[in-house]
């Protein structure tokens, strides 16, 4: 079965290293391109399951109700309410919890395949998410590696 990439979606490119997401410089979050036939810069796109790994970087990096003065109350993640927290078993596990809950909403996501928590080596503050997830219409699942930090003024 071949990916629609119609069904998974297009959007802007609005994170310059999805792999590296903490990094949000202001007045540098869209890309331009070249247009191959006419020579012309316009906004870059993403499609397909990268698509999809920008919309679920972009949940969760969004407080959940953030957006229901424009019509979206549940999108978004409560990942955000345990920054300053201790980086400890329960905390983790509610990461992973906050985590779920956001990839639940995602319609795109058939279903997660695996989902853990682990430990960070470069920063005792930090947890990297694991996510596999089965991508509605495509054979390939998604894997995403999502970075957590508890402690608020850590950097990636």
């Amino acid at each position: 079965m071949s990916i629609d990439h119609e069904r998974l979606g297009k959007d802007l490119i609005l994170l310059r290293n999805r792999r590296e997401q903490a990094q949000r410089d202001r007045g540098q979050d869209l890309q331009t391109e070249t247009r191959d036939i006419t020579g012309a810069r316009d906004l870059a796109t993403v499609t397909g399951a990268e698509n999809i790994a920008q919309a679920l970087l972009l949940r969760f990096l969004t407080a959940e109700g953030e957006l229901a003065p424009l019509g979206h109350p549940h999108y978004g993640s409560r990942l955000h309410e345990l920054i300053g927290e201790p980086n400890t078993e329960a905390n983790r596990s509610l990461a992973k919890l906050f985590a779920l809950r956001a990839v639940q909403r995602e319609p795109r996501v058939d279903k997660v395949l695996s989902a853990s928590v682990r430990q960070r080596t470069d920063d005792r503050g930090g947890v990297d998410i694991d996510l596999k997830l089965k991508i509605v219409e495509a054979d390939t699942p998604l894997n995403l590696v999502v970075p957590f930090f508890f402690n608020a003024g850590a950097t990636p």
